[in-house]
């Protein structure tokens, strides 16, 4: 199942930034977004391979940067078999990396590996690589296919992954 995130405070980390490219992981933070507004994960009559409530995240967040006087842009993965950050290819990591030199900040929506995977390809100092979401644990749900084309998630729980619970059992 997919993992499951919390938003970080991305607008503190970029103050004083001018540009941000954002770079989704477009599988698991596209599922928790969904889930979280109760919303389908994706309408395949409406936006074909593309979670609506994820794409009026990704605008709300270009907004709040916006409004914060950071200029951003979204780096696409379309090709459904590029949504999983943590296996692009060496050729979509070939174009952040072109892309990403651009911008004095890079903010990464997705896992510890997809932040990892970004570092990866961003070796200059001169971007800031910042983590906009955090993992809270793996998702636990029924997929669930219906009719009117929609695809979503029900019965969703969060199951923490065993380290974060050990250490939230030690200190509480």
């Amino acid at each position: 199942m997919p993992i499951h995130f919390n938003d970080l405070d991305v607008v503190s980390e970029v103050a004083g930034l001018s540009s941000a490219l954002i770079v989704p992981c477009k599988m698991c933070p596209a599922v928790t977004v969904a889930v979280r507004e109760r919303k389908p994960f994706m309408q395949l009559f409406r936006s074909f391979l593309k979670s609506a409530p994820f794409e009026k995240y990704l605008k709300t967040l270009q907004y709040r940067l916006r409004e914060n006087g950071v200029n951003t842009t979204v780096f696409k993965s379309i090709p459904y078999h590029q949504w999983f950050m943590c296996m692009w290819t060496s050729g979509k990591r070939k174009k952040l990396q072109k892309c990403a030199e651009q911008y004095d900040a890079v903010i990464v929506l997705g896992c510890e590996s997809a932040t990892e995977t970004v570092r990866d390809v961003v070796k200059s100092d001169d971007c800031k690589v910042i983590e906009g979401m955090e993992v809270t644990g793996i998702m636990n749900a029924e997929l669930r296919f219906h009719l009117t084309g929609n695809v979503s998630f029900e019965n969703c729980k969060t199951v923490p992954i065993s380290q974060q619970k050990k250490k939230e059992d030690m200190s509480g």
